[in-house]
């Protein structure tokens, strides 16, 4: 768990017809290839996965993930669902927690997807092998503090655009401004996973920093005209009082 809570943040909100993940970036060495860095993986063309933690140890889940879901689809016929694939990987990495001779794998997941009737799913899974669903959720660093965030401000049925500026807001909590240091990916039904542009994020970053503007106007414009009220409705005070005058001193005679 402890490697889980130093890893990246990441977020993941179920809106009406879309489950969009929002993962915030790690710095990338000067002369690192930053295509070889991802932490939001596609597992079938209906499924994707986010994690915090292990790099290499996430590697190894996914690769299994992958081999089941296509394993399912010859087997079945059809394709996996949200809930098959996540609660395989949780089967995994409780395995892993009372193998001897192998230690738990240091990863949390949310598994992202859509089932045959197009119905949206968000699952997570932690490295004790537990998993289960959420309208929205996070994972890594100051997980907490996002969760309570989302838990303020989320809404059943969320339209798209609302789904994405809330996992912004949510992960700008704890996240430095920028297009640069996030990451988004949207899934839809029918569709294989998308990553939006740094030109994309751009615009979703600059309308709620806009939100945030007109917010603190408006909250200023309140106080001062609260203050107004205060300063009318208080009593003028007294004038003060006249000083009084001292007789002339007569000159010496």
């Amino acid at each position: 768990m402890e490697a889980v809570k130093k890893g990246s943040t990441a977020v993941g909100v179920r809106g009406q017809n879309a489950v969009v993940l929002a993962l915030e970036k790690q710095e990338a060495k000067k002369l690192q290839d930053t295509r070889t860095v991802r932490k939001i993986c596609v597992l079938d063309s209906h499924l994707c996965l986010v994690f915090a933690g292990l790099s290499a140890d996430a590697r190894v889940l996914i690769n299994k993930a992958r081999m089941e879901c296509q394993s399912f689809r010859l087997t079945m016929d059809e394709p996996c669902s949200v809930e098959y694939i996540s609660r395989y990987i949780a089967g995994i990495q409780q395995k892993y927690t009372q193998s001897g001779g192998a230690r738990p794998f240091g990863i949390s997941t949310m598994v992202a997807g859509f089932d045959l009737d197009n119905q949206p799913h968000l699952y997570m899974t932690d490295p004790g092998g537990t998993n289960s669903e959420w309208k929205a959720n996070a994972i890594g660093r100051n997980y907490t503090t996002v969760r309570e965030f989302l838990e303020k401000h989320y809404v059943a049925n969320l339209p798209t655009d609302d789904a994405v500026l809330l996992a912004l807001k949510a992960l700008l909590e704890v996240v430095d401004s920028g297009p640069k240091n996030l990451e988004i990916a949207l899934m839809e039904p029918g569709r294989p996973m998308r990553l939006l542009s740094d030109e994309e994020v751009g615009r979703y970053v600059e309308r709620i920093e806009a939100e945030k503007a007109a917010a603190a106007a408006a909250q200023a414009e309140k106080q001062r005209a609260l203050q107004a009220q205060a300063d009318a409705a208080a009593p003028a005070a007294p004038a003060p009082a006249p000083a009084p005058t001292q007789p002339a001193s007569e000159p010496p005679k």
